[in-house]
This record gives C-alpha cells, structure tokens and sequence, in this order.
C-alpha cells in the first residue's frame, strides 16, 4: 500500500494539496527536505493547526522523514478533517475506502468524500461519482454519477472529463451521446489522461461521435488484450489478417499502463501501441 494516495491523485497532493499547507514546512516538503517540514508541522499540528496536520498526515503516509504509519496518518488527517480541510477529508475518504490504517468503510468513505466534494475539491468529487457509479458505500446511481463528474469535469479535471465521457458512451444516468464523450475523452486526452487517449482512439477508429477515417496510409494500431476488462468489447485484429491501418491522431493512440480508481496495479485494461 505505499504511496497508495499517489495511485489516485498524486500530482494534486505532493504540489497542489501539499501547498494547503500555507507555511515553511510546506517549502520544505516540495523540495523533498522532510525533516524540516517535520521539524516545522510538529509543534503546529499539535497546536491544533489543520494545515500542518495534513502535512504531517502526508509524512507518516508515504514515510518521508518518519517511519511509514498508515494509522498515524489516519488519525492526522481525521484531526485535519474535522476542522473541515478539504484535502484530509478525501485523503481520510481514501484511507477508509481501502482499510488502509484503518478499518475499510465504504460507506464512511462516501460521508468524507462527499464533505471535500462539498467544498469543490474535484478530485472528491470525482471519487464520490465513481462510488455511485459502482454502488459502493452508496446507493447505485447514475445520474448522481453523472451530475458528481460533471462538477469536477467543469473544473478541468480530467479523470472526472473521461468518467463523465464514458457514461456519455455508454448512455448510462445521461443520454447515450457520442459527440459529447468524444469532446470530453478529448479534454481530457489533451492533458495526458491515458485512458481517455485510448478512449478517442476508439471513437475514431470505430466513428463514433468522431468521423470515421480509415486509410492505407494511416497509423497502424496494434491493440493488445491484458485480459478480460474494461474494455472487452473491442474487438482484437484477427491476426491473420494483419494489422490494422486506422488514421487516428498519434496522440490519442499511445495509452500507457497507469494504475485504475480500484488501486490494483495491473488491473485489466486495453493497452494501444504503434508500430
């Protein structure tokens, strides 16, 4: 479970969320000097200050400066999480949606991602769509699914923009709308999102919500089943036949391993390579 918060959201927390932590000790976090920020949280966090209770939430997390303690760091982020810290509130929620340092709760999950989600924190917002999404802690439901995405998704976040593209495609708590999950995996695609690249991939190469362009002299997909998954519908090339010549954008074709929102390196997924 080390660097189990990274899995999720990692670039949000050590430079976006971190920074939260307004003071020196925050400076000396980001340039890896965890002593100092230890040395500078410590006294505050004891004093009450949320910020600085994150922070040191965020040390006994990953181990930085301090001895790994998934429990230490629940009760850190509880202590932040109480005074209505946004960030301790979803790194809290994560922590009880995998029992990590302390006893797994889906449901307990649901209640401290929706407070973070409350204030705007996308990446809450996020998690809390995918809980309904999957009926997890919460009631299955689409809609609210889709009404949680669409809130992140406004904000730019692209995990919540190719969520919110997939319900799109699928139909699901939305009107089936390709043209407007296109839009959205491409959002996200645009800033690196590797499932939403595989996502428009798919669009293009199957002309759905994209137009349909396939050419001798096109880039040459060769699609790769890890195993039965997300993305089982799509179907292999039969080898026999050779590769196939689809004319999609480079960019949206290159989708790489990354972990899913199930923390499970490895999870089944479509890998699309080129040759």
């Amino acid at each position: 479970m080390t660097r189990l918060l990274g899995c999720l959201a990692a670039l949000m927390i050590l430079v976006g969320a971190v920074s939260a932590c307004s003071d020196s000790g925050a400076d000396a976090y980001k340039r890896g000097d965890y002593a100092r920020a230890l040395a500078e949280w410590q006294p505050l966090a004891d004093q009450g200050n949320a910020d600085a209770q994150y922070g040191l939430g965020l040390l006994y997390n990953y181990g930085d400066g301090v001895a790994e303690d998934a429990a230490a760091a629940a009760a850190w982020f509880r202590k932040a999480a109480d005074q209505g810290h946004a960030h301790a509130q979803d790194d809290l929620a994560v922590l009880y949606f995998f029992g990590h340092g302390i006893s797994r709760d889906r449901a307990e999950a649901a209640v401290w991602f929706r407070k973070a989600a409350d204030q705007g924190h996308p990446g809450a917002q996020t998690r809390l769509g995918s809980l309904y999404k999957r009926g997890e802690g919460v009631p299955q439901d689409d809609a609210e699914a889709a009404a949680w995405y669409r809130k992140a998704a406004d904000q730019g976040y692209a995990e919540a923009q190719y969520e919110l593209g997939t319900l799109y495609e699928e139909g699901r708590g939305v009107p089936e709308d390709d043209a407007k999950a296109a839009a959205l995996f491409r959002e996200a695609a645009d800033q690196g999102y590797a499932e939403a690249q595989l996502g428009i991939g798919y669009l293009y190469e199957n002309g759905r919500g994209v137009a349909m362009d396939l050419v001798d002299g096109g880039i040459t997909g060769r699609m790769v089943a890890i195993q039965d998954g997300k993305y089982a519908h799509t179907a292999l090339p039969d080898p026999a036949l050779g590769p196939r010549k689809v004319d999609v954008p480079a960019m949206y074709n290159v989708a790489r391993f990354r972990p899913r929102y199930d923390g499970k390196l490895g999870d089944p997924m479509l890998l699309v390579g080129l040759d």
